[in-house]
């Protein structure tokens, strides 16, 4: 049983100085994952996003790995889709069912099970940012092994936030949040000074989740535009510009997303 009390958790022995970081994620099925994405995708074709979102983000954190002591987890939903991450994930990424009423339950329920597991830090990571940059992963770990009690929160350009990390369970910083909204962010910081918790916040990122993400995310992993203007190398996000590259050359994405001709894939970067 796990105890969802303010500010109580246990220790297990094994987890040792890893700051767990678990990806809050749906399996694919057509028409009920990304549906937002619905035009200009197909659901077929949005389904297919949301598994390489998984894989891309994943490879971010196991790349983060590299700088910082911090181990992958998904978390996922619907109840039973245990067979959908075997064939997706590598090996060592750990798994965890996490389905709640809502989605402010999904994230308690997953970061109580990281802190009983034995965590000293564990954080909740959105499944819509492929090509966040590891570095700040690697940051968010780095900041939570600091002494003394502090959130790390990651705000998306959309006014949620793609990442939160805590040293205990403050489980008041999901109490009356308007979920899927532009008032996410705010209200996490809201809850965060109502108890006095430092918050350490990162880099803005953005999330895959409309057309005009998309057309950024072809910006970043096609045409070699940046996003913003911190000088990180962003996730490598390969199943994300694979697939990209084949909706571009056979299904007419770039007419679809109203691109260019010149900037649906410019040839010195097709072999990046």
């Amino acid at each position: 049983m796990i105890d969802l009390r303010e500010g109580v958790r246990t220790r297990a022995p094994g987890s040792g100085d890893l700051c767990a970081i678990a990806v809050m994620a749906k399996a694919s099925a057509p028409g009920r994952t990304k549906t937002r994405l619905c035009p200009p995708l197909d659901p077929r074709e949005a389904a297919a996003f949301n598994t390489a979102f998984i894989q891309d983000i994943v490879g971010n954190i196991l790349a983060a790995g590299r700088m910082a002591p911090v181990t992958p987890y998904v978390a996922y939903g619907p109840a039973g889709a245990a067979h959908f991450f075997d064939a997706v994930l590598p090996p060592g990424v750990g798994r965890m069912e996490a389905v709640a009423p809502d989605f402010g339950a999904c994230l308690t329920m997953t970061l109580a099970h990281l802190f009983d597991l034995g965590h000293p830090a564990a954080a909740v990571l959105n499944a819509d940012s492929p090509t966040l940059p590891p570095a700040l992963l690697a940051e968010l770990a780095d900041v939570l092994a600091q002494p003394g009690d502090r959130a790390v929160l990651g705000p998306s350009t959309d006014g949620g936030y793609y990442v939160l990390g805590l040293k205990a369970p403050h489980w008041h910083l999901f109490a009356d949040i308007d979920w899927s909204t532009e008032r996410v962010f705010e209200q996490t910081l809201a809850r965060a000074a109502e108890i006095g918790l430092p918050v350490h916040v990162l880099p803005p990122w953005y999330d895959v989740d409309d057309a005009q993400a998309l057309r950024l995310l072809h910006g970043e992993l096609i045409a070699g535009v940046p996003f913003g203007t911190a000088p990180l190398a962003r996730g490598a996000a390969r199943n994300s510009a694979d697939l990209l590259r084949r909706l571009l050359a056979q299904e007419r994405l770039a007419e679809r997303l109203g691109l260019p001709v010149a900037d649906i894939d410019p040839p010195c970067r097709r072999a990046s």
